[in-house]
């Protein structure tokens, strides 16, 4: 409640005197009607939420809130927040008078999953405060219902869970052609950047993007978008693709995560194991289950660490798409890069960025410098790689290759192209009558 007042204090410190005037007035007019015309009709008056900041108090949750949740008693969050347009941590941390010594605590338990790095506007804070101690005792990010990272306080410090639900996948088609770039042209059937990247990354050894089109060719795609409790997340997938371009049909499908042309051939090409040319000495190998050697917290390490010095150039192990680079204060200068539907690297400790957010890269292309930034005992290369969202270990068997659909599994794949063609087909026949009669 010392919060909420605070706010509310400073609310009123910069309100202009006419509008202070105003609403002294209206307040008393409110009181006078509590005080003569209410008192058989009270109601609780609801605290208004502060738009700046959009956070709630517990003191506003009504009693209905406790709910039984996996047999156990669901507690309500303390505070609750939304990330707005410009907001960072540290002045979020700094309103809710949490301590940065806090908050760099929950950065390092996040240097394993680097959640707290890819906040955007419409993510949910949830804070949960100890009531004898006044400290931070758990910290929920949600980036949708279906994806939440929660940080729980321990002796010592913070330990992090991630929580990925699957949801239910609900299939739509889409189709149009092509009138100036492919770009604008996918925009207008409700396809989003993500979503057009993925596709130019999927055939950028068959066609420009950029010079390849031209006016009149036409593509369909079926794109599936995830809901939980009928409510949409907010992801989605391409689940199959066709272009029709200059007399040149383009296919891909979704098969076991990974995507093949209509002939069962495997569109993504084979990962390189490491992201060196040269050799280097392992320094440090995965381990998901590491401990802290002073506190005892689960400190995973998600990756490979290779004993490189600063400046030696690093080399995307796939092709892709550059989903972050970002500095961490824990992480250092990293890149995260996203490889089609099922696979996503990451690059840290680096001294110098070559590429940019957005930009497509291929297998053994020179995307940075490795170096000793962030909290580093020396110079050195950690790179991850995760599948399904989930880090596995690149050294082991997890290395992606292109295959080719064969024996039993062709059946089925055949199968589902067939159905999928004849979906977009459908609909390709339904638009080109429509814009005949128009």
């Amino acid at each position: 409640m010392r919060q909420v007042l605070s706010y509310a204090d400073r609310f009123w410190a910069q309100l202009p005197s006419a509008h202070k005037l105003i609403t002294i007035i209206l307040t008393l007019a409110v009181l006078g009607f509590i005080f003569i015309g209410g008192h058989n009709n009270s109601k609780q008056l609801e605290l208004p939420k502060i738009a700046a900041t959009q956070l709630e108090n517990i003191d506003t949750h009504e009693s209905d809130d406790w709910q039984e949740s996996n047999n156990e008693l669901f507690v309500p969050e303390d505070y609750y927040y939304t990330i707005g347009k410009g907001d960072t941590l540290s002045q979020i941390f700094d309103m809710l008078r949490i301590p940065q010594a806090t908050m760099y605590e929950i950065l390092e338990s996040d240097l394993a999953v680097l959640a707290l790095d890819t906040i955007k506007p419409g993510d949910n804070l949830r804070f949960w405060m100890n009531p004898d101690t006044h400290e931070l005792s758990k910290l929920e990010l949600e980036f949708s219902r279906a994806h939440i990272v929660t940080y729980q306080r321990a002796a010592g410090g913070f330990e992090y869970s991630e929580t990925i639900l699957p949801g239910v996948w609900q299939q739509e088609v889409v189709a149009g052609s092509v009138k100036g770039s492919f770009y604008q042209s996918a925009q207008k059937v409700g396809l989003n950047a993500n979503e057009i990247m993925s596709i130019s990354a999927l055939f950028k050894d068959k066609m420009n993007f950029n010079k390849g089109f031209r006016r009149g060719d036409t593509f369909e795609v079926i794109r599936s978008r995830q809901t939980i409790d009928g409510y949409e997340t907010g992801d989605s997938r391409i689940e199959a693709i066709r272009i029709n371009s200059q007399k040149r049909e383009l296919t891909a499908f979704l098969y076991k995560d990974s995507y093949y042309d209509k002939n069962g051939t495997g569109m993504e090409r084979a990962f390189s194991r490491i992201p060196l040319k040269t050799k280097a000495r392992i320094s440090s190998n995965f381990n998901p289950t590491r401990r802290h050697p002073i506190t005892r917290l689960i400190r995973p390490h998600n990756g490979t660490d290779f004993a490189v010095g600063v400046g030696t150039p690093v080399y995307s192990t796939g092709d892709g798409v550059v989903e972050e680079v970002v500095k961490n204060p824990y992480a250092g200068l990293y890149i995260k890069i996203k490889h089609g539907q099922k696979y996503k690297t990451r690059y840290l400790h680096l001294s110098k960025s070559l590429v940019h957010k957005g930009q497509a890269v291929t297998r053994g292309q020179k995307i940075a410098l490795s170096g000793n930034s962030g909290r580093s005992t020396g110079a050195h290369l950690h790179y991850e790689l995760h599948v399904n969202n989930r880090p596995v270990n690149a050294m082991g068997d997890n290395v992606p290759i292109m295959t080719e659909i064969e024996g039993n599994e062709r059946k089925a794949f055949k199968a589902q192209v067939a159905q999928q063609m004849d979906k977009m087909s459908h609909l390709k026949l339904a638009l080109l009558t429509s814009s005949k009669k128009n």
